[in-house]
């Protein structure tokens, strides 16, 4: 199926929508702050009551940066007092004791994840501080069965400190590219030269990272089809594990940074679906598999194989090779799920130093699924991992009858079944080679809350 991958212009214009990119259901528009610390103490609990209590994963999230790029939506404080640093990660510490003390010390925590902003704006020796503190806390599994991953921007780091980074224990790095030509890279502020990224990746092989991801973003400003073309080019010279290529949303009235960018500088917008066939195009003739969403990984890496033999999973920092875990969220904005339910921390640095100050996890809102929330979120999952259905087999799982459950959804395929997009038979749903690109309009066929009124979200293709 993967050579078949197709790209029909008419259709992706057709089907390039508003929609959620379903990294949880329901998503959090759903979260509420009724949902509370309380609530949250009672999933862990929950979660360590289980016949088979779960492995741990973490993500923490890291806000500072040194300087602003002007695409970014991200939740991130721009500074250059690296006190303001050293403070954040004294209560960074705070919170993963607090949250260690609500899970059993025989579980192990088999994922991680550091984010931002830049998680390098931490100094090695800090980042070793948190890492201490991390496994302390949780118990880190043996080597061989992690997964620890951390985002680099290329300009903050050296090649030595690649190498600290992986005897520190992280195994996967991703490398934020987004663009090598000097004039995308001037008008959004991050400029970075191709010797940086060639220097750092080569570092991370030789310091024996299992992964090395690169992350690219097309539709910025004076992109052009040859000038991300002679950037795909290098990509695909330095041949990344994975590579994950993110549709740039301008939302200037949502987001200030991007007010920067100047408007004569964007592309028009049939550019972003001349540059999203080039980078199919070119990325599956280097021998990229196309995973799904954003992301394309070499045949022999583990996502690649995980989407082969059924054990893809899907989570907040999107696709992963890892059995389900609970996923305990650090650090200001961060978003967890323990047992059936989801959560996420306060959006301030005052609010989070006021709550770990006073003893209390800070936790602003949540959601606990219901029923019918798991046989959904099962269902979308289902599809954005594996493009097909088993109806008997969701029916079995969780006791219902599917073509009656969802008739409803199903008759809403009518269109994208007459388009080419997929194949509804009586057992079974199949994602056909045209519409893997469309797997997020698929999945809000079976989304009971969505209302892309009440919600900001990125274009579906």
């Amino acid at each position: 199926m993967q050579d078949e991958l197709l790209f029909d212009r008419g259709l992706v214009e057709k089907y390039d929508r508003p929609g959620p990119r379903y990294t949880s259901y329901p998503t959090a528009p759903q979260f509420h702050t009724a949902f509370a610390e309380d609530d949250y103490r009672a999933a862990a609990a929950r979660s360590n009551a289980a016949d088979r209590p779960k492995p741990l994963s973490a993500y923490v999230h890291i806000p500072f940066c040194e300087s602003l790029c002007y695409y970014c939506a991200c939740n991130k404080i721009i500074t250059h007092n690296r006190e303001r640093a050293a403070e954040y990660l004294d209560w960074l510490k705070d919170e993963i004791r607090l949250q260690g003390e609500l899970f059993d010390e025989s579980r192990r925590m088999t994922q991680l994840h550091l984010g931002g902003g830049t998680p390098t704006y931490l100094s090695n020796d800090q980042l070793a501080e948190l890492m201490a503190a991390l496994d302390d806390a949780f118990h880190f599994a043996a080597p061989e069965e992690r997964e620890f991953s951390l985002e680099v921007d290329p300009r903050t780091v050296t090649a030595e400190q690649i190498h600290e980074l992986h005897a520190l224990g992280f195994n996967r790095l991703s490398f934020g590219v987004q663009d090598f030509d000097p004039d995308v890279q001037r008008a959004v502020n991050r400029v970075q030269s191709e010797e940086q990224v060639v220097g750092l990746m080569q570092a991370a092989r030789d310091a024996g990272y299992d992964s090395i991801s690169v992350d690219l973003i097309y539709g910025l400003p004076l992109q052009t089809v040859a000038s991300f073309d002679a950037t795909l080019d290098k990509i695909v010279a330095l041949k990344p594990d994975r590579i994950a290529t993110y549709s740039y949303a301008h939302l200037p009235s949502l987001f200030k940074a991007q007010r920067l960018i100047r408007d004569e500088d964007m592309p028009p917008p049939e550019r972003k679906l001349e540059l999203l066939e080039l980078i199919i195009q070119r990325l599956i003739a280097a021998g990229y598999v196309y995973i799904g969403m954003d992301h394309f990984a070499l045949p022999e890496d583990e996502l690649a194989l995980a989407r082969d033999n059924g054990t893809l999973q899907r989570n907040f920092q999107g696709y992963s090779t890892h059995a389900d875990c609970d996923l305990i969220g650090l650090g200001v904005t961060a978003i967890g799920k323990v047992d059936d339910t989801y959560s996420q921390n306060v959006k301030e640095t005052a609010q989070y130093q006021h709550r770990l100050e006073n003893g209390r996890l800070p936790v602003m809102r949540g959601y606990r699924l219901s029923d019918d929330d798991r046989l959904r979120r099962d269902v979308i999952s289902t599809l954005m991992c594996h493009g097909e259905l088993d109806f008997a087999a969701v029916s079995a799982a969780h006791g219902i009858d599917f073509t009656r459950y969802f008739a409803d959804a199903l008759a809403s395929l009518d269109e994208m079944q007459a388009d080419g997009l997929v194949e509804v038979g009586e057992r079974r749903l199949d994602v056909l080679p045209a519409g893997q690109l469309m797997m997020r309009n698929l999945a809000m066929a079976f989304d009971a809350y969505l209302n892309p009124a009440e919600a900001r979200y990125s274009r579906t293709v």
